[in-house]
């Protein structure tokens, strides 16, 4: 039987990332001051408006220069590798967007971290009157979730995006950071993240034995034909962080392959893998496919290297303290 860790136990991985998740404030509230200025972000003016105007910084980003608050206090987040970013850097943000398959925000955190958070709506199509509502100060997301609506978003509040999502997690985390005046919080943070993975490394036999793992990524979608997770992906970054082999079928430079045909299960065998549903798990056909004789004749699955896993943190906790779950999560399961 496939084998998943409780989400209570989630947590638990959390000892290793030392200043990766820095201390909460409370929702509205910015976390302490990081240096301001960078290659990226500048000291700028102050925003026009009332006597008491803001002072602004100019932030670079996927559209441009964007003129920010020095000290924002009231941050919208509309993706979750956004609410990663901001929740690692301290900050509450006073809204959040959902994925539109989970009932909530992602739950790895706890529900008292997430506690105050006000629904935005779900990723890729937020409620504007909701964010407005709510006086936001910051607005972050990505262009492939919100380019489209960026001139909305930026007449509620300076909208910083980037590119896109998934695969440049690192490089997003830097804007995020820069955007909310936190620069002097990054390296911490990287650094945890490094340490980690050279203690998991260490814990898998060294990087030779790790790369003659094959760790095969399979997400369930519902209403959708899985899906093989590849290279350019979270997950795909973790997985090379830690020089962990992939199998021929998912090694390419793709976010993702559609298993369309089930004669082609074979393609997602390897030495371990790792699998979790998006939705409906009736209407992802989760059940229909680990319970075939294919699925089950798979080395893995012999070999009872099959793993469950929570889709919310695997495949949705694209940031530093879901990286550093997932990496505990690594260890634990490849040494068992």
């Amino acid at each position: 039987m496939p084998r998943q860790i409780p989400r209570r136990s989630l947590l638990a991985g959390m000892g290793l990332v030392g200043a990766g998740a820095l201390t909460g404030c409370s929702s509205g509230g910015s976390g302490s001051g990081g240096a301001s200025g960078s290659a990226s972000g500048s000291a700028s003016g102050t925003a026009p408006g009332s006597a008491s105007a803001t002072p602004t910084r100019s932030v670079q980003t996927a559209t441009g220069t964007v003129e920010v608050p020095s000290a924002p206090r009231r941050v919208v987040v509309l993706d979750t590798a956004e609410l990663d970013s901001v929740l690692t850097l301290g900050f509450t943000p006073v809204g959040a967007s959902r994925a539109a398959a989970d009932a909530s925000l992602p739950d790895y955190w706890g529900s008292a971290r997430l506690a105050g958070i006000t629904s935005t709506g779900v990723i890729g199509d937020p409620d504007l009157e909701a964010i407005s509502r709510l006086d936001p100060d910051l607005i972050l997301s990505n262009r492939t979730r919100d380019g489209s609506r960026y001139e909305s978003l930026s007449a509620i509040a300076p909208t910083v995006l980037t590119e896109t999502t998934g695969y440049p997690w690192k490089q997003n985390f830097r804007t995020h950071a820069d955007a909310l005046n936190q620069q002097a919080s990054v390296a911490p943070v990287t650094t945890g993240y490094a340490q980690h993975v050279s203690q998991v490394i260490q814990s898998l036999g060294g990087t030779d034995a790790a790369k003659k793992q094959q760790i095969s990524l399979v997400r369930f979608v519902q209403g959708e034909d899985p899906r093989l997770y590849a290279t350019r992906n979270f997950l795909g970054v973790v997985l090379a962080d830690l020089d962990l082999g992939r199998p021929a079928a998912q090694s390419g430079a793709v976010f993702d392959t559609a298993l369309t045909d089930p004669a082609q299960l074979g393609a997602l065998d390897g030495t371990a893998i790792f699998h979790a549903t998006y939705g409906d798990a009736a209407k992802a056909g989760t059940a229909k496919v680990v319970g075939s004789s294919a699925w089950q004749a798979l080395g893995a699955v012999k070999a009872h290297r099959a793993f469950a896993v929570d889709d919310e943190l695997w495949f949705q906790g694209s940031g530093y303290t879901g990286a550093n779950l997932v990496l505990s999560q690594l260890q634990r399961f490849l040494r068992s």
